[in-house]
């Protein structure tokens, strides 16, 4: 795990701490060979310099959102943005369904739209697989 990582996690409520750090843990499992890091304050990881997935903690919980995640096409994940992200949150470490992550990240490495070059492409957001 990145060490900004550890420490955003460290800094999160005793509540939150668990769910962070199995979020964490998970994503690092199931996204081999992502590079992982804090990005806009909140850990995040990237294929190929793509966002793919994250965690931020919002009032209602801590909040797991993948970038292209509209389209996977899931139960469980509801649309975030004017893009392609959606996400869950979770409320405890309990919440988390460790299949359905599973089943998310891998159709998080299969299904991409590519906002690493959203602004070059003044806001138009192309599919890469």
């Amino acid at each position: 795990m990145h060490p900004d990582i550890t420490t955003y996690n460290q800094a999160q409520s005793p509540e939150d701490q668990p769910i962070c750090n199995l979020l964490a843990v998970k994503i690092d499992q199931y996204l081999p060979g992502a590079e992982s890091k804090v990005w806009h304050a909140h850990p995040v990881w990237f294929l190929d310099g793509n966002p793919i997935a994250g965690y931020s903690r919002r009032k209602s919980g801590m909040n797991l959102m993948f970038w292209s995640g509209q389209s996977f096409d899931e139960p469980g994940l509801t649309p975030e943005g004017k893009f392609k992200a959606a996400e869950i949150r979770y409320g405890s470490v309990e919440d988390i369904d460790i299949p359905a992550l599973k089943r998310w990240l891998e159709k998080a490495i299969q299904i991409q739209w590519d906002y690493k070059n959203l602004v070059k492409r003044k806001g138009l957001l192309e599919r890469l697989k």
